[in-house]
Protein backbone atom coordinates (compact mmCIF):
# COMPACT_ATOMS: atom_id res chain seq x y z
CA UNK A 1 0.00 0.00 0.00
CA UNK A 2 1.65 3.32 -0.93
CA UNK A 3 1.10 6.44 1.93
CA UNK A 4 -1.30 9.20 -0.14
CA UNK A 5 -2.49 12.36 0.53
CA UNK A 6 -4.82 14.63 -0.78
CA UNK A 7 -4.02 18.66 -0.44
CA UNK A 8 -5.20 20.94 -2.53
CA UNK A 9 -8.75 23.87 -2.23
CA UNK A 10 -11.57 22.36 -0.97
CA UNK A 11 -13.46 23.09 -3.54
CA UNK A 12 -11.16 22.00 -6.32
CA UNK A 13 -10.96 18.47 -3.95
CA UNK A 14 -14.48 18.28 -4.78
CA UNK A 15 -14.77 19.57 -8.07
CA UNK A 16 -12.07 17.33 -9.63
CA UNK A 17 -11.42 14.73 -7.57
CA UNK A 18 -14.98 13.86 -4.65
CA UNK A 19 -15.42 10.65 -2.63
CA UNK A 20 -15.05 8.84 -6.09
CA UNK A 21 -11.67 9.17 -6.43
CA UNK A 22 -11.16 7.96 -2.87
CA UNK A 23 -13.00 5.15 -3.61
CA UNK A 24 -11.19 4.47 -6.98
CA UNK A 25 -7.22 4.66 -5.59
CA UNK A 26 -8.63 3.05 -2.03
CA UNK A 27 -6.83 -0.78 -3.65
CA UNK A 28 -3.45 0.50 -4.23
CA UNK A 29 -3.27 3.45 -1.26
CA UNK A 30 -3.36 4.09 2.26
CA UNK A 31 -5.31 7.01 2.68
CA UNK A 32 -3.15 9.31 5.72
CA UNK A 33 -6.09 11.78 6.02
CA UNK A 34 -8.55 13.88 5.40
CA UNK A 35 -8.27 16.33 2.07
CA UNK A 36 -6.19 19.49 3.38
CA UNK A 37 -6.20 22.82 2.19
CA UNK A 38 -3.23 25.21 2.06
CA UNK A 39 -4.77 26.84 4.51
CA UNK A 40 -4.58 24.22 7.20
CA UNK A 41 -1.36 23.10 6.07
CA UNK A 42 -0.19 26.37 7.25
CA UNK A 43 -1.87 26.78 10.81
CA UNK A 44 -1.84 23.00 11.28
CA UNK A 45 0.98 21.09 9.60
CA UNK A 46 -0.50 17.42 10.12
CA UNK A 47 1.92 15.02 11.49
CA UNK A 48 1.65 12.78 8.70
CA UNK A 49 3.50 14.69 6.01
CA UNK A 50 6.50 12.97 6.98
CA UNK A 51 5.01 10.01 5.93
CA UNK A 52 3.51 10.87 2.46
CA UNK A 53 4.59 9.24 -0.73
CA UNK A 54 2.49 10.00 -2.93
CA UNK A 55 0.51 13.58 -3.21
CA UNK A 56 -2.96 14.53 -5.16
CA UNK A 57 -3.08 17.66 -5.97
CA UNK A 58 -5.04 20.64 -7.98
CA UNK A 59 -5.98 24.16 -7.82
CA UNK A 60 -5.32 26.42 -4.89
CA UNK A 61 -2.49 23.98 -3.66
CA UNK A 62 0.66 25.65 -1.81
CA UNK A 63 4.06 25.44 -4.12
CA UNK A 64 6.14 22.93 -3.20
CA UNK A 65 9.37 24.69 -2.58
CA UNK A 66 12.23 23.29 -0.54
CA UNK A 67 10.64 24.28 2.65
CA UNK A 68 7.44 22.05 2.24
CA UNK A 69 9.25 19.30 0.53
CA UNK A 70 11.67 18.86 3.66
CA UNK A 71 8.83 17.85 5.39
CA UNK A 72 7.52 15.21 3.24
CA UNK A 73 11.25 13.50 2.88
CA UNK A 74 9.28 10.45 1.55
CA UNK A 75 7.43 12.01 -1.72
CA UNK A 76 8.25 10.20 -4.49
CA UNK A 77 5.17 11.50 -6.75
CA UNK A 78 2.70 13.97 -7.29
CA UNK A 79 -0.44 13.55 -9.31
CA UNK A 80 -1.66 17.44 -10.48
CA UNK A 81 -5.50 17.33 -11.18
CA UNK A 82 -5.44 20.56 -13.58
CA UNK A 83 -3.41 22.15 -15.92
CA UNK A 84 -0.15 24.02 -15.53
CA UNK A 85 1.79 22.94 -13.11
CA UNK A 86 3.83 26.21 -12.57
CA UNK A 87 1.63 27.08 -9.49
CA UNK A 88 3.36 24.56 -7.38
CA UNK A 89 6.41 23.84 -9.08
CA UNK A 90 9.84 24.66 -7.90
CA UNK A 91 13.50 24.06 -8.57
CA UNK A 92 13.64 21.70 -5.44
CA UNK A 93 10.83 19.55 -6.81
CA UNK A 94 12.77 18.53 -9.92
CA UNK A 95 16.21 18.11 -7.84
CA UNK A 96 14.76 15.64 -5.61
CA UNK A 97 13.53 14.09 -8.68
CA UNK A 98 9.80 13.53 -7.86
CA UNK A 99 7.51 11.97 -10.49
CA UNK A 100 5.08 14.43 -11.46
CA UNK A 101 2.02 14.08 -13.92
CA UNK A 102 -0.45 16.49 -14.61
CA UNK A 103 -3.50 16.70 -16.39
CA UNK A 104 -2.80 19.42 -18.46
CA UNK A 105 -3.74 16.99 -21.61
CA UNK A 106 -7.57 16.76 -20.64
CA UNK A 107 -7.70 20.24 -19.59
CA UNK A 108 -7.08 21.39 -23.10
CA UNK A 109 -10.06 19.52 -24.56
CA UNK A 110 -12.51 22.29 -23.80
CA UNK A 111 -9.94 24.83 -24.91
CA UNK A 112 -9.87 23.00 -27.71
CA UNK A 113 -13.67 22.57 -28.77
CA UNK A 114 -14.14 26.56 -26.30
CA UNK A 115 -11.42 27.55 -29.89
CA UNK A 116 -12.81 26.14 -32.48
CA UNK A 117 -16.65 27.19 -31.88
CA UNK A 118 -15.47 30.55 -31.65
CA UNK A 119 -13.24 30.13 -34.74
CA UNK A 120 -16.61 28.92 -36.75
CA UNK A 121 -18.45 31.44 -35.23
CA UNK A 122 -16.04 33.58 -36.87
CA UNK A 123 -16.29 32.44 -40.15
CA UNK A 124 -19.25 34.41 -40.53
CA UNK A 125 -18.67 37.38 -38.13
CA UNK A 126 -21.25 36.49 -36.49
CA UNK A 127 -20.19 38.52 -33.41
CA UNK A 128 -20.40 41.62 -35.48
CA UNK A 129 -23.63 40.82 -37.68
CA UNK A 130 -25.15 40.26 -34.13
CA UNK A 131 -23.86 43.61 -32.72
CA UNK A 132 -25.43 44.71 -36.03
CA UNK A 133 -29.13 43.23 -35.29
CA UNK A 134 -29.27 44.73 -32.34
CA UNK A 135 -27.94 48.01 -32.93
CA UNK A 136 -30.10 48.37 -36.08
CA UNK A 137 -33.06 46.29 -35.21
CA UNK A 138 -32.96 45.05 -39.05
CA UNK A 139 -31.12 42.56 -41.26
CA UNK A 140 -29.87 45.85 -43.72
CA UNK A 141 -26.47 46.56 -45.00
CA UNK A 142 -25.07 43.47 -43.21
CA UNK A 143 -21.97 42.98 -45.34
CA UNK A 144 -20.20 46.69 -44.84
CA UNK A 145 -17.43 44.23 -44.28
CA UNK A 146 -15.67 41.06 -46.20
CA UNK A 147 -16.97 37.48 -44.82
CA UNK A 148 -13.97 35.33 -44.79
CA UNK A 149 -16.36 32.08 -43.91
CA UNK A 150 -15.01 28.69 -43.62
CA UNK A 151 -14.16 28.49 -47.21
CA UNK A 152 -10.75 30.34 -48.46
CA UNK A 153 -10.28 32.00 -44.83
CA UNK A 154 -7.18 32.94 -43.22
CA UNK A 155 -6.75 31.67 -39.72
CA UNK A 156 -3.40 32.18 -37.79
CA UNK A 157 -2.44 30.72 -35.10
CA UNK A 158 0.09 31.80 -32.49
CA UNK A 159 1.85 29.19 -30.80
CA UNK A 160 1.69 25.29 -31.35
CA UNK A 161 1.78 23.64 -28.09
CA UNK A 162 -0.21 21.39 -26.54
CA UNK A 163 -3.37 23.40 -27.25
CA UNK A 164 -2.56 24.93 -30.80
CA UNK A 165 -1.52 21.94 -32.16
CA UNK A 166 -4.88 20.09 -31.67
CA UNK A 167 -6.63 23.32 -32.80
CA UNK A 168 -4.69 23.02 -36.46
CA UNK A 169 -5.10 19.24 -36.66
CA UNK A 170 -9.08 20.33 -35.97
CA UNK A 171 -8.64 23.33 -38.87
CA UNK A 172 -7.81 20.34 -41.18
CA UNK A 173 -11.71 19.57 -41.84
CA UNK A 174 -11.98 23.25 -42.91
CA UNK A 175 -11.27 24.72 -47.32
CA UNK A 176 -9.07 27.29 -45.08
CA UNK A 177 -5.16 28.15 -44.84
CA UNK A 178 -3.99 28.15 -41.63
CA UNK A 179 -0.59 29.81 -40.65
CA UNK A 180 1.33 29.45 -37.61
CA UNK A 181 4.16 30.93 -36.12
CA UNK A 182 6.08 28.96 -33.03
CA UNK A 183 9.78 29.89 -33.15
CA UNK A 184 10.32 26.55 -31.37
CA UNK A 185 9.30 24.14 -34.61
CA UNK A 186 10.59 24.17 -38.09
CA UNK A 187 9.17 24.95 -41.44
CA UNK A 188 9.12 21.03 -41.73
CA UNK A 189 7.80 19.89 -38.09
CA UNK A 190 4.57 23.05 -39.33
CA UNK A 191 3.73 21.32 -42.62
CA UNK A 192 3.53 17.67 -40.87
CA UNK A 193 0.77 19.81 -39.10
CA UNK A 194 -0.79 21.16 -42.12
CA UNK A 195 0.20 24.99 -41.49
CA UNK A 196 2.48 27.30 -42.94
CA UNK A 197 5.28 28.47 -41.01
CA UNK A 198 5.22 32.00 -41.24
CA UNK A 199 6.88 35.15 -38.92
CA UNK A 200 4.40 36.97 -35.86
CA UNK A 201 4.45 39.82 -38.28
CA UNK A 202 2.87 38.24 -40.92
CA UNK A 203 -0.23 36.31 -38.98
CA UNK A 204 -1.04 39.74 -38.10
CA UNK A 205 -0.98 41.18 -41.75
CA UNK A 206 -2.71 37.90 -43.28
CA UNK A 207 -4.71 36.37 -41.37
CA UNK A 208 -8.77 36.77 -41.22
CA UNK A 209 -8.65 35.18 -37.49
CA UNK A 210 -6.00 34.88 -35.02
CA UNK A 211 -5.76 32.34 -31.72
CA UNK A 212 -3.72 32.65 -29.38
CA UNK A 213 -1.80 29.77 -27.61
CA UNK A 214 1.51 30.77 -26.28
CA UNK A 215 2.44 30.30 -22.99
CA UNK A 216 2.89 33.19 -20.29
CA UNK A 217 7.01 33.23 -19.64
CA UNK A 218 9.19 36.33 -18.84
CA UNK A 219 10.05 36.38 -22.82
CA UNK A 220 6.45 36.34 -24.36
CA UNK A 221 5.18 39.28 -21.53
CA UNK A 222 3.14 42.27 -23.71
CA UNK A 223 3.97 40.11 -26.78
CA UNK A 224 1.26 41.27 -29.01
CA UNK A 225 1.43 45.38 -28.53
CA UNK A 226 0.33 48.42 -30.41
CA UNK A 227 2.41 47.61 -33.51
CA UNK A 228 1.05 43.90 -34.14
CA UNK A 229 -1.88 45.19 -33.18
CA UNK A 230 -2.13 48.17 -35.91
CA UNK A 231 -1.47 45.25 -38.67
CA UNK A 232 -4.80 43.64 -38.01
CA UNK A 233 -6.56 43.44 -41.28
CA UNK A 234 -10.04 44.89 -41.87
CA UNK A 235 -13.01 43.03 -40.15
CA UNK A 236 -10.51 40.94 -38.21
CA UNK A 237 -11.27 38.35 -35.13
CA UNK A 238 -8.68 38.31 -32.48
CA UNK A 239 -9.15 35.26 -29.87
CA UNK A 240 -7.17 34.49 -26.80
CA UNK A 241 -7.83 31.75 -24.52
CA UNK A 242 -4.00 30.96 -23.20
CA UNK A 243 -3.27 34.06 -21.00
CA UNK A 244 -3.98 37.52 -20.52
CA UNK A 245 -0.66 38.89 -19.90
CA UNK A 246 0.35 37.75 -23.76
CA UNK A 247 -1.45 41.62 -24.79
CA UNK A 248 -0.82 44.76 -23.57
CA UNK A 249 -3.92 45.89 -22.03
CA UNK A 250 -4.10 49.56 -22.91
CA UNK A 251 -2.48 48.65 -26.93
CA UNK A 252 -5.25 46.37 -27.21
CA UNK A 253 -8.51 49.01 -25.64
CA UNK A 254 -7.13 51.68 -27.78
CA UNK A 255 -6.49 49.65 -30.74
CA UNK A 256 -10.38 48.15 -30.52
CA UNK A 257 -11.61 51.50 -29.39
CA UNK A 258 -10.28 52.93 -32.95
CA UNK A 259 -11.12 50.06 -34.92
CA UNK A 260 -15.01 48.90 -34.40
CA UNK A 261 -14.37 46.49 -37.73
CA UNK A 262 -11.88 44.27 -35.34
CA UNK A 263 -13.52 41.50 -32.78
CA UNK A 264 -11.93 40.46 -29.87
CA UNK A 265 -12.86 37.12 -27.86
CA UNK A 266 -11.04 37.63 -24.52
CA UNK A 267 -11.51 34.46 -22.21
CA UNK A 268 -8.72 35.65 -19.99
CA UNK A 269 -7.59 38.97 -18.91
CA UNK A 270 -4.40 40.64 -17.09
CA UNK A 271 -5.42 41.40 -14.38
CA UNK A 272 -8.05 38.47 -14.09
CA UNK A 273 -11.07 40.12 -14.14
CA UNK A 274 -10.35 43.35 -15.82
CA UNK A 275 -10.47 46.72 -13.60
CA UNK A 276 -14.10 47.31 -13.15
CA UNK A 277 -13.48 50.83 -14.79
CA UNK A 278 -11.72 48.43 -17.82
CA UNK A 279 -13.19 49.22 -21.46
CA UNK A 280 -12.61 45.84 -22.05
CA UNK A 281 -16.32 45.72 -20.47
CA UNK A 282 -17.96 48.32 -22.39
CA UNK A 283 -16.57 47.91 -25.78
CA UNK A 284 -19.10 46.68 -27.95
CA UNK A 285 -16.22 44.76 -30.50
CA UNK A 286 -15.29 43.28 -27.29
CA UNK A 287 -16.94 39.44 -26.42
CA UNK A 288 -15.30 38.89 -22.60
CA UNK A 289 -15.96 35.90 -20.62
CA UNK A 290 -14.57 34.93 -17.25
CA UNK A 291 -12.35 32.29 -18.06
CA UNK A 292 -14.25 29.54 -19.08
CA UNK A 293 -12.55 27.47 -21.75
CA UNK A 294 -10.56 25.18 -19.24
CA UNK A 295 -12.31 22.63 -17.48
CA UNK A 296 -15.36 23.75 -15.74
CA UNK A 297 -18.38 21.97 -13.77
CA UNK A 298 -18.01 18.05 -14.62
CA UNK A 299 -15.62 19.11 -17.06
CA UNK A 300 -13.15 18.63 -13.96
CA UNK A 301 -13.46 15.40 -12.61
CA UNK A 302 -12.18 14.00 -16.04
CA UNK A 303 -8.96 15.75 -15.09
CA UNK A 304 -9.31 13.70 -11.36
CA UNK A 305 -10.02 10.33 -13.72
CA UNK A 306 -6.54 10.77 -15.75
CA UNK A 307 -4.70 11.41 -12.08
CA UNK A 308 -6.19 8.24 -10.73
CA UNK A 309 -5.29 6.20 -13.84
CA UNK A 310 -2.01 8.19 -13.63
CA UNK A 311 -1.44 6.80 -9.95
CA UNK A 312 -2.47 3.23 -10.97
CA UNK A 313 0.02 3.22 -13.68
CA UNK A 314 2.77 4.25 -11.02
CA UNK A 315 1.67 1.97 -8.69
CA UNK A 316 2.26 -1.02 -11.31
CA UNK A 317 5.58 0.30 -12.08
CA UNK A 318 4.57 1.07 -15.24
CA UNK A 319 4.77 4.04 -17.77
CA UNK A 320 3.15 7.18 -17.07
CA UNK A 321 0.91 8.80 -19.98
CA UNK A 322 0.96 12.19 -18.31
CA UNK A 323 4.62 13.13 -16.95
CA UNK A 324 5.59 16.18 -16.90
CA UNK A 325 9.54 17.22 -16.87
CA UNK A 326 11.23 19.93 -16.05
CA UNK A 327 12.46 20.71 -19.23
CA UNK A 328 8.74 20.43 -20.57
CA UNK A 329 7.57 22.68 -18.42
CA UNK A 330 10.02 25.56 -19.90
CA UNK A 331 7.91 25.36 -22.77
CA UNK A 332 4.33 25.24 -21.24
CA UNK A 333 2.24 27.66 -20.08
Amino acid sequence: MINTAFILGASAFADIYGEDSLQAISPAARLLGAPCTAAQLQASPPAWLAEIEVLFTGWDAPRLDAELLARMPRLRAVFYGAGSIRPIASDALWERRIVVASAAALNAQPVVEFTIGAILLSFKRAWHHARLVRAERSFDALRALPVPTGWGATVGLVSLGLIGRRVAEQLRNYDIRVLAHDPLLTAAQCAELGVEAVSLAEIFDRSDIISLHTPLLKETVGLIDATLLARLRPGATLINTARGGLMRESDLVAMLNARPDVQAILDVTDPEPPARDSLLYDLPNVFLTPHIAGSIGVECRRMGRAMVEEFHRYARGEPLRHAVTREQLARMA
